[in-house]
C-alpha cells in the first residue's frame, strides 16, 4: 500500500506501508528469510514498490500483478503527541483480487516450506468472503502461524463479521499477538478488557502462544509475566510500533529465544520505530537489526 502521513503542521508526505509489509521488512532487516504474497498493479507506481521491496531484502516472487487494478492507500494523520488516525482507499486495490491471479498458485506450497505464516485481521478485512477462507486455509497449511488481531472498523462491513473470521484466526494461530485496545474496540465497551482478559480469551479460542502487547505499558508474556520496554520513550510517532515489535518477537522466538528474551527485543525494535517519523523508518546507525542479529548467532553457538 502507498501510506499518505499528514504531519501536525499539515505536511503532506507518501511512503509505502501496512502492517504485515512493515513487520515483513523488520523481518528481512532482521536477516529473515521473508517473501511477501499479495497483488499490485501494472502500473509504474507498482513497479516503484516492488523494486523498493526487492531493496529491502524481500522475496517478491509472490507478488501477483493485476492487469485493472492497482495500489491501495490509507491516510495517517499523526497528532503533536505521536498519536494517529487512519483514513482508506481500498476499493480499487489489486490485493483485494489477489486470490485470483496466477501468482497465488504458488502460495501453499511456499506457506508449506515456511517456518512461519504471518498475518493480521487487516489481511482478512480486505478480502472478499472466498478471499478469508482461502487465507485460512493457508493459516491450516502452514508449519507456525503468527496473528495479529490489527483492528480498522473501516475496512470492515459489520461488527459480526469481524468477531467471526476474528475468532477463526486466533482458533488457528501458534503465536497470538493482540492488544487490549483492538479487543475492546471489537468486542465493545463492556467487555473487561485487562491484558489478562485478553490472553486469556485468546487461549480459550485456541491460540497456542499468547503474548498481549500493552503500548508504554509494555506486553504480557505468554506466562502471565508483565514486562515493560527497557526504557520509557516520549514517541515521535506511533505507526507500525505493533509491527515492529511483531517482527522483532517473531525473529527471536524462530531463532529459539525464549518469549521474555523475545519480547525485550521485540520492545527494543519497537523503540527505536517510535523514536522517527512513519510506520516503517529507514535504517539508521541506531537502528538494533545488527545488534539483534549478532545477539542470536551468540545464542546459538
Amino acid at each position: 500500500m502507498v501510506e499518505e502521513r499528514v504531519a501536525p503542521d499539515g505536511t503532506l508526505t507518501a511512503h509505502y506501508g501496512g502492517d504485515t509489509l512493515n513487520t515483513a521488512i523488520h523481518l528481512a532487516r532482521l536477516g529473515c528469510n521473508v517473501a511477501y504474497a499479495t497483488a499490485l498493479g501494472c502500473d509504474e507506481e507498482s513497479d516503484k514498490l516492488v523494486a523498493a521491496w526487492q531493496a529491502e531484502g524481500i522475496d517478491t516472487s509472490l507478488i501477483g500483478r493485476h492487469p485493472d487494478r492497482g495500489v491501495g492507500r490509507y491516510r495517517i494523520a499523526v497528532d503533536s503527541a505521536g498519536e494517529r488516525s487512519f483514513s482508506y482507499d481500498r476499493l480499487r486495490s489489486a490485493a483485494r483480487d489477489m486470490f485470483a491471479l496466477d501468482a497465488s498458485d504458488g502460495w501453499t506450497d511456499a506457506v508449506g516450506e515456511a517456518n512461519c505464516f504471518v498475518y493480521s485481521l487487516i489481511s482478512l478485512a480486505i478480502l472478499p468472503e472466498i478471499g478469508r477462507e482461502q487465507v485460512l486455509d493457508l493459516a491450516e497449511k502452514a508449519r507456525r502461524t503468527a496473528y495479529d488481531g490489527n483492528f480498522r472498523p473501516a475496512l470492515w462491513e459489520s461488527a459480526d463479521a469481524t468477531l467471526h473470521w476474528h475468532e477463526r484466526a486466533i482458533g488457528s494461530a501458534d503465536i497470538g499477538l493482540p492488544t487490549v485496545e483492538d479487543e475492546v474496540a471489537l468486542r465493545g465497551e463492556g467487555w473487561a478488557g485487562a491484558e489478562a482478559d485478553v490472553a486469556a480469551c485468546w487461549r480459550g479460542l485456541g491460540c497456542g502462544e499468547v503474548l498481549v502487547k500493552a503500548g508504554a505499558a509494555g506486553c504480557l508474556l505468554p506466562d502471565g509475566t508483565p514486562l515493560a520496554p527497557p526504557e520509557p520513550l516520549s514517541p515521535v510517532d506511533t505507526s507500525g510500533a505493533g509491527d515492529a515489535f511483531n517482527a522483532g518477537y517473531i525473529a527471536a522466538r524462530l531463532r529459539g529465544r525464549e518469549p521474555g528474551d523475545a519480547a525485550l527485543a521485540a520492545h527494543r525494535l519497537a523503540g527505536w520505530n517510535i523514536m522517527r517519523a512513519g510506520a516503517i523508518p529507514a535504517a539508521d546507525d541506531a537502528a538494533p537489526y545488527r545488534n539483534m542479529r549478532g545477539h542470536d548467532r551468540e545464542q546459538a553457538q
